[in-house]
């Protein structure tokens, strides 16, 4: 991936062990851990994408792209948490997206435009078919999302024949549990800013949000079909990179 830039913002690729130790030590910030820096083995197998600003240098948005195929999808981090044998029939590459994050004293919408057209550049380049990957909702209590699920239940379910199966122990299970109408303005006002962008770009959720108490989050399996997202969002963002 070549560099992306737009206004003060420049994407690049992580390219030393320097770069991935400043990465893991803004997610750590911005995930509000209790350590230093906020680093797995996952890290190790992925590709660090870093935005910085280039007049101060500083890290202000990191996020990492594993490359997989449906044979090894059980070794993807949402492998843990989702029963994804499914996406073994998948055909094409794929690329799961994680620790996906934005120095949270920083709000201007260039940042995560860049992180985005970053995206899109990888995606292009490695000629990626199925972009996945875990959605945040902050904390672990469900009745401020209610609406959000109600939303994502009515009009954003993976396919049937893509649609993770659960794993993990601690879950709510919303496409079972929810029968309430969806409120479309409260539920896109407690829609992850990550996970409204997927949607956007046609993508489906898990069935069931799993509760990680681990990271304070409740998150769904997103799975974005790059075929599949509409001709004037790709355009947008081929646009952008």
């Amino acid at each position: 991936m070549t560099s992306v830039k737009k206004g003060r913002y420049e994407a690049r690729m992580a390219s030393s062990p320097q770069d991935i130790e400043a990465a893991q030590m803004l997610r750590a910030r911005c995930f509000a851990l209790d350590v230093t820096r906020d680093a797995d083995a996952f890290d190790a197998h992925c590709a660090h994408i870093m935005v910085e600003d280039t007049a101060s240098g500083a890290l202000v948005c990191t996020f990492r792209m594993q490359e997989l195929t449906g044979a090894d999808v059980s070794a993807s981090y949402a492998a843990q948490y989702y029963e994804l044998s499914a996406l073994e029939d998948f055909e094409g590459s794929m690329v799961e997206m994680g620790r996906f994050c934005i120095d949270p004293d920083l709000r201007d919408p260039d940042i995560l435009r860049v992180a985005w057209a970053a995206m899109t550049a990888y995606v292009d380049d490695h000629d990626v078919q199925l972009l996945f990957g875990c959605s945040s909702f902050a904390g672990t209590e469900t009745a401020t999302y209610l609406d959000a699920f109600a939303m994502l239940k009515a009009r954003h379910l993976a396919p049937k024949r893509w649609l993770p199966r659960v794993k993990a122990p601690d879950v709510f299970r919303f496409a079972a549990r929810l029968r309430r109408k969806p409120d479309l303005k409260k539920a896109m006002a407690h829609m992850p800013p990550l996970l409204r962008t997927y949607l956007l770009m046609g993508g489906w959720v898990s069935d069931h949000a799993v509760v990680d108490r681990q990271m304070n989050t409740l998150h769904v399996f997103t799975g974005v079909e790059i075929g599949a997202i509409p001709a004037a969002r790709k355009r947008l963002l081929r646009a952008l990179a």
